[in-house]
C-alpha cells in the first residue's frame, strides 16, 4: 500500500503544535529521568504503547497520542497538547512511512530518542502508478539493521524479504501479469500498517529495549530480557498465523483497506480485490462506480470466502460493501489499527488472528 498523504490542514496543524510546544525547549532535549524515576515514553497510538509498556515494564511511563479504538490515524490532526507531551518526552515511539506524520513535524529537527518501525518515509509514487516501488515481501522503507542476538535464527525479519519469497529487488511485473499473490496493477508495497508484520513488531520492541537502556543504563537487562519475553509471545502468533497458512493456503478474500496486509501474505491467503477498487482506496478518493461495481460483482459471485473490514476508515461505500457480503453470509472480519481498550498488543492481535481463523473455517 503506498503511503498516504496528508492535507494541507493536518500539516498545518501539525507544524503549528510544534512550533507552540517546543517554544522555550528549542534544542529539544529533556531532562534525563534519575535511576529510581519512570521514562517518560510517548507514542503514536496504543500499539506501539503497548509494545513500549511490554518493554518497559514497571520502569516507564507509557501515553498514547491516539488511543480511541473509533479513530482513524490517517486523519489525526494533532493539538498543541500533544506537542507538549511529545516536547516532554524521554523517548518517542511511532510508526513512520507517513502514517503518523503528525509525529514527525512536531519533532521536526529537535533531537529526541526516537524508535520508528519504517525508518525513513519514502514519496508516494505518481498518480496512478507504482513505479520504482518495492513489491511486497522486499525491504520496507529504509533498512533496518540485523536484530539482536536471540532472534529466530534464519526466519526473515521486518524490512527483509520474506522466506517464501526472492531475496534482493524485483523487477515489476509485467504489464497485464500479476506479481506473486498480487493483481496486475495492484501493488501493497510500502503498506504502513507494519503492526501486522510480526516480524517487524518484534524487532521494534528490541530497538525500544536498546534506546531505553542508554537512558537507564542499570536496567538495561532488565529491559533486553523483557524484549525477549515479549517476542516469545509475538512468536505465539506467527504460529498461530502459520496454522493458518497450512489450512487455508489460496483462499480467496476480498479487503475494503489493505490494512492487514501482512498478515493476509504471511497466511498465505490471496487477496482478491478488483485493483480499481483497491486503487482508489489507496489514492484516497472516492471509488468510481464502475470500481464500486466490481467490488459488488465480486461479492455477489460469492469470489472470496471471507471481507476483510476495516471499521476506522469506513465509508458509506464500505458500508454497502459490507452489507453486500452479509446479503451473501460471506463472513466479515474487523481488523482494525488501534488496540480496544484494556487490552495489549499481544491480547488483541491473538483475538483478530482468532476471527480470521473462525471466519475462514466457516
Amino acid at each position: 500500500m503506498t503511503v498516504r498523504s496528508r492535507t494541507a490542514v493536518t500539516a498545518l496543524a501539525g507544524l503549528t503544535a510544534g512550533a507552540i510546544a517546543l517554544t522555550g525547549c528549542s534544542s529539544g532535549e529533556t531532562a534525563a529521568p534519575g535511576p529510581n524515576d519512570k521514562i517518560k515514553v510517548v507514542a503514536s497510538t496504543s500499539v506501539w504503547g503497548s509494545v513500549a509498556q511490554a518493554v518497559g515494564g514497571d520502569a516507564v511511563e507509557v501515553e498514547s497520542i491516539i488511543s480511541d479504538a473509533g479513530a482513524d490515524p490517517h486523519s489525526y490532526e494533532s493539538s498543541p497538547q500533544d506537542a507538549a507531551k511529545i516536547s516532554d518526552a524521554n523517548l518517542v515511539v511511532l510508526n513512520g512511512g507517513g502514517y503518523d506524520e503528525f509525529m514527525t513535524q512536531v519533532l521536526g529537527d529537535n533531537p529526541k530518542p526516537t524508535v520508528q518501525a519504517v525508518e525513513s518515509e519514502q514519496p508516494a509514487p505518481p498518480q496512478g502508478e507504482h513505479a520504482g516501488e518495492p513489491h511486497a515481501g522486499e525491504p520496507h522503507a529504509g533498512e533496518r539493521p540485523a536484530p539482536p542476538q536471540g532472534e529466530h535464527a534464519g526466519e526473515p525479519h521486518a524490512g527483509e524479504p520474506h522466506a517464501d519469497e526472492h531475496a534482493g529487488e524485483q523487477p515489476a511485473p509485467p504489464q497485464g501479469e500479476p506479481h506473486a499473490g498480487e493483481h496486475a496493477g495492484h501493488d501493497h508495497s510500502v503498506n504502513e500498517h507494519v503492526w501486522y508484520d510480526l516480524h517487524a513488531v518484534h524487532e521494534v520492541a528490541h530497538k525500544v529495549a536498546a534506546e531505553l537502556g542508554k537512558i537507564q543504563p542499570a536496567k538495561a537487562q532488565e529491559f533486553e530480557a523483557n524484549a525477549a519475553a515479549f517476542e516469545q509471545q509475538v512468536a505465539g502468533l506467527e504460529s498461530r498465523v502459520g496454522e493458518i497458512a497450512a489450512a487455508h493456503q489460496g483462499k480467496p478474500v476480498i479487503v475494503t483497506e489493505p490494512v492487514a496486509h501482512y498478515m493476509v501474505e504471511a497466511a498465505k491467503l490471496n487477496d482478491v480485490t478488483p485493483p480499481s477498487f483497491v486503487n482508489a482506496i489507496e489514492a484516497e478518493t472516492d471509488p468510481s462506480a464502475a470500481a464500486v461495481a466490481d467490488i459488488q460483482n465480486a461479492i455477489n459471485a460469492r469470489q472470496a470466502v471471507a471481507v476483510i473490514y476495516n471499521p476506522q476508515t469506513e465509508s458509506p461505500v464500505t458500508r454497502n460493501v459490507r452489507a453486500a457480503a452479509d446479503a451473501q453470509r460471506i463472513p466479515v472480519v474487523e481488523l482494525t489499527e488501534t488496540l480496544p481498550q484494556g487490552q495489549s498488543y499481544v491480547q488483541w492481535m491473538d483475538a483478530q488472528i482468532t476471527a480470521l481463523q473462525g471466519a475462514l473455517n466457516r
